[in-house]
């Protein structure tokens, strides 16, 4: 799977660390849902930690497309919100 962080770049992702980014994904979610910013803010940072740890980075001329695409660390709460579907950010 390959996967965009907003203004970082791509990565590649195995499936089988969906799993891991499942879970923030739903606390992500349900933190947005209570408009919990400080346990926002912690979330992104954490999922977006794990696909940086987990992924291979492309190179910076590569551009496949996009499965994913998560927003950027400094993503206000709002913003994420407008990006949703109503699923998470990450595909179950």
């Amino acid at each position: 799977m390959i996967v965009r962080i907003m203004g970082e770049g791509q990565v590649r992702l195995d499936d089988g660390h969906l799993t891991e980014l499942n879970k923030l994904d739903d606390e992500l979610f349900s933190e947005m849902e209570r408009g919990d910013e400080s346990g926002f803010r912690r979330t992104l940072g954490a999922l977006l930690d794990a696909v940086r740890r987990a992924g291979r980075p492309l190179p910076d001329d590569s551009l496949e497309p996009s499965e994913l695409i998560l927003p950027s660390p400094e993503a206000t709460l709002e913003e994420v919100q407008e990006m949703l579907t109503g699923d998470g950010l990450i595909p179950g």
